[in-house]
């Protein structure tokens, strides 16, 4: 009888946990870009590092070593993270969010090693969509 009573109580336990699993594995899906806007994020490429500010209205300020400002665009779509500036375009692969404090190198379309190393970072976002979403 102890086994039957124990088996129930790992079957029922088990059979509500997993719904709540699942519920908050919704619950923090990453929007692309959500964790970065607004932020400063340190980059450095060829041993140049820049402060770039990803605003959250999808404009970008890049500020250089000898402190001239730069304007540009940025978005966040189909696993990649893309920069404009001075006319020209560069994306780097962006399949999992930024972290403060976290140094990542990646390999950029114009086949450049760029560090990324946020000063801070948003908290997660859900990505809108499903029934509640």
């Amino acid at each position: 009888m102890t086994k039957s009573l124990l088996f129930k109580a790992v079957f029922f336990g088990a059979a509500v946990a997993a719904p709540i699993a699942a519920v908050a594995a919704q619950a923090v899906t990453w929007a692309p870009g959500s964790e970065i806007a607004g932020q400063t994020v340190q980059v450095q490429t060829n041993g140049v590092m820049n402060s770039i500010t990803f605003n959250a209205d999808g404009t970008a300020t890049i500020g250089t070593p000898s402190g001239t400002t730069v304007p540009g665009t940025w978005s966040a779509a189909n696993n990649m993270l893309c920069l404009s500036a001075n006319g020209g375009q560069e994306c780097w692969p962006y399949s999992q969010p930024f972290h403060a404090g976290q140094q990542i190198a990646l390999t950029s379309s114009c086949n450049q090693v760029t560090t990324f190393t946020p000063q801070s970072t948003n908290p997660p976002t859900q990505r809108s969509g499903g029934e509640r979403g």
